[in-house]
């Protein structure tokens, strides 16, 4: 049977203990990361924490709605088996238990039903020679021609985050760039982020933004500087991120519904990962009042 849990009666040694083990593991999910990023979040629960599905919750129109936060992708059931019974308990719970504003599943996650897919692009761990005969011939070329340049592990000082709010892109509102920065300086003192930087001479041209967890990299963000884009840096710094670690670890990108970003994603040998979302507009969202 699946009940709700309020945060404060959650048993988080239980709740870790079946996030670590469970097959759908995900940085996305881990407790410190929802408490950072979540106005509020509580918990689905099947069992005695076999299974478990963290809501966050915000209160938007006035309502307190199920909605997911900005920098936070998927999450979904986690188990330590998969069960497209118990997934399919939990999604019918969920919608008559919650007002949905838009909540993503995992890409483990699956139903009985067919839920709106949205696209992500992976690379499973690989040995690096074998990822770069998949590389597009184009992107070959890009990277080849690039490696004059040198790389730089670097840290979040006053530099590098003026060149992120210059150049990051995807956030108009000035309070959700103040967010992010926040999110940066958490994640970076909980040991979790690594900043890769390429650089001609002391020019830096293009920075990526990466999140280690144990078995995966996520790239929160890739920002270039526009006057450089022909050196091909962007290019030279995943190559770079995936000489030194692709053998070891998954690679997320975090993302793909845009053209020209999926065909870059594409070109590294990249593979398609869709992950169910449910999903509601306003006048969906304010009719469900009534039901």
């Amino acid at each position: 049977m699946i009940r709700k849990v309020s945060y404060k009666d959650i048993d988080f040694q239980k709740y870790e203990k079946c996030l670590e083990n469970s097959v759908q593991r995900n940085f996305y999910a881990k407790r410190e990361i929802l408490d950072f990023l979540c106005e509020a979040w509580e918990l689905l629960i099947y069992g005695d924490y076999q299974y478990i599905m963290p809501i966050p919750i915000k209160n938007k129109f006035g309502l307190n709605i199920a909605l997911i936060p900005l920098f936070c992708q998927q999450l979904g059931v986690y188990s330590l088996e998969k069960n497209t019974n118990v997934e399919q308990e939990f999604l019918e719970y969920f919608r008559v238990n919650y007002k949905i504003y838009l909540y993503p599943f995992n890409s483990s996650n699956s139903f009985e039903e067919q839920l709106a897919p949205k696209k992500n692009y992976i690379i499973e761990k690989t040995a690096y020679s074998s990822l770069k005969k998949r590389y597009y011939k184009g992107r070959k070329s890009a990277v080849k021609s690039a490696q004059y340049l040198n790389l730089q592990i670097v840290s979040l000082d006053a530099n590098i985050l003026n060149f992120i709010n210059t150049h990051f892109k995807g956030l108009d509102k000035n309070s959700d760039k103040i967010f992010f920065q926040a999110y940066l300086e958490f994640l970076s003192a909980q040991a979790f982020l690594k900043c890769y930087a390429a650089f001609e001479n002391d020019q830096l041209l293009s920075l990526a933004i990466v999140i280690q967890d144990d078995d995966t990299n996520y790239l929160l963000g890739l920002m270039n500087d526009p006057e450089f884009l022909n050196k091909n840096a962007a290019s030279f710094l995943l190559d770079k991120i995936f000489e030194k670690e692709i053998a070891n670890k998954k690679f997320s990108f975090m993302g793909g519904s845009i053209r020209g970003i999926e065909l870059f994603f594409k070109s590294f040998g990249a593979e398609l990962e869709c992950f169910p979302i449910l999903q509601n507009n306003k006048k969906q969202l304010l009719m469900s009042l009534f039901r």
